[in-house]
């Protein structure tokens, strides 16, 4: 395939899929419910306390997560990009990579507010 250095080939499909689910991941994580009730409880049990210490961290979260899906969707409406499998590939690879990061300010968030 034109455009690959080492003769590999992956579909895109394959890393978009990838963003697509760690980005529904941080939705259902930072917004769904889902880390507030993994690191502050659920119920009676809830804590407040904590659950606003959890609502900063997914604040802070924000701000990678935009970027993480700016670049994705980047990738593939830019012609430039799109047309070349290198860029394509590097800029999903990226945007995936943003995606962990914002997952993991939201865990390490999470795991201090439950302190």
């Amino acid at each position: 395939m034109s455009g690959r250095q080492n003769g590999w080939w992956i579909s895109p499909a394959i890393p978009t899929i990838a963003n697509c689910l760690l980005a529904l991941l941080w939705g259902f994580s930072a917004y769904g419910g889902w880390g507030d009730a993994a690191f502050c409880g659920e119920a009676e049990a809830r804590d407040p306390v904590c659950s606003s210490d959890f609502e900063l961290a997914v604040l802070f979260s924000v701000p990678p997560a935009v970027l993480a899906a700016a670049i994705a969707v980047a990738a593939w409406a830019l012609p430039s990009t799109r047309h070349r499998p290198d860029r394509l590939d590097a800029l999903l690879t990226i945007a995936a990579i943003v995606w962990i990061l914002a997952e993991g300010i939201l865990f390490i968030g999470g795991y201090v507010a439950k302190q």
